[in-house]
């Protein structure tokens, strides 16, 4: 059975808090993550595994004051304590998801450090000078358009804007697409967001202009340019988080690959394990 450990917190905390709220500031705190908070039986529960398990309380009770959540964790820690103290063979399955658990979290640290250490100055204007060094502003484009199926449609339809009729009106009454409901109305888009045949024909138009029906794989468009505008090349400050992102994932790429290739690794072969074990939903209680 898995208890909810809100279940356990929750009336402790409410204890606690209530406590809190009557008692004197306390004494300065020297705490230290090895301070010890509870011993029982001659475990010690220390403050950083209560400051661990603050740190994985829903959001809805990370905003409580520490006087309000102290003793409730602490009461938590050492009610898991006393009934872990019960159990002397935790079981296989229960071995493997914590021999899991401390790998995944070795290698996240590992990632960490080497994604931490790559981010410096240097590396960014390297690569924002790889990436952005030549480029160039681009034309962004704000259009609108009306699809339908048929190509005769789609001619009556420019005829009518032709015509005079209002564009916007027609595309409510007859485009297939949801943009319908608002005009037609793309917003804004740059090259390669669209299906070439689209783009083409909004390249060739001035603003204001209307095409002449235009087929995709998506039925025939009558398409309207409403205006354009130049986007700038982007400054550093604004591709930061994106360029760093970058070098970290190439950092630990790269650091993986040394790794692999410095190591001695063996994999059994299909003869020795087939995957046929992964689709057994009692593979994991035999």
């Amino acid at each position: 059975m898995k208890l909810n450990p809100i279940c356990w917190l929750a009336p402790l905390a409410l204890a606690a808090g209530m406590a809190a709220a009557q008692a004197e500031d306390a004494a300065p705190d020297a705490t230290t993550l090895d301070t010890v908070v509870a011993t029982v039986n001659g475990v010690d529960i220390t403050a950083g595994e209560i400051a661990l398990m603050r740190a994985q309380l829903p959001q809805q009770y990370q905003s409580l004051p520490p006087a309000a959540l102290y003793d409730g964790l602490v009461q938590q820690a050492i009610s898991q304590e006393l009934l872990a103290q019960t159990v002397t063979d935790i079981g296989r399955t229960a071995e493997l998801a914590l021999e899991n658990e401390n790998r995944v979290l070795r290698a996240n640290i590992a990632m960490g450090k080497t994604a931490e250490a790559a981010v410096t100055d240097e590396a960014l204007k390297k690569a924002y000078d790889a990436e952005y060094g030549s480029a160039e502003p681009t034309t962004e484009y704000h259009a609108a358009h009306i699809l339908v199926e048929s190509e005769d449609e789609a001619k009556d339809i420019k005829a009518q804007i032709d015509g005079g009729a209002d564009f916007a009106a027609l595309a409510k009454e007859h485009s297939k697409d949801p943009t319908g409901n608002n005009g037609g109305d793309l917003g804004w888009f740059g090259a390669g967001m669209m299906v070439p045949e689209f783009e083409q024909a909004v390249v060739a138009l001035q603003p204001g202009a209307v095409s002449d029906p235009v087929q995709t794989q998506f039925g025939w468009h009558v398409v309207k340019l409403i205006e354009t505008r130049d986007k700038p090349v982007p400054t550093l400050d604004e591709v930061r988080d994106e360029l760093a992102g970058q070098i970290q994932q190439q950092a630990v790429e790269a650091d993986l690959e040394a790794l692999r290739a410095k190591a001695t690794i063996t994999e059994a072969d299909g003869a020795k394990v087939k995957p046929d074990f992964l689709a057994n939903p009692d593979f994991l209680t035999e």
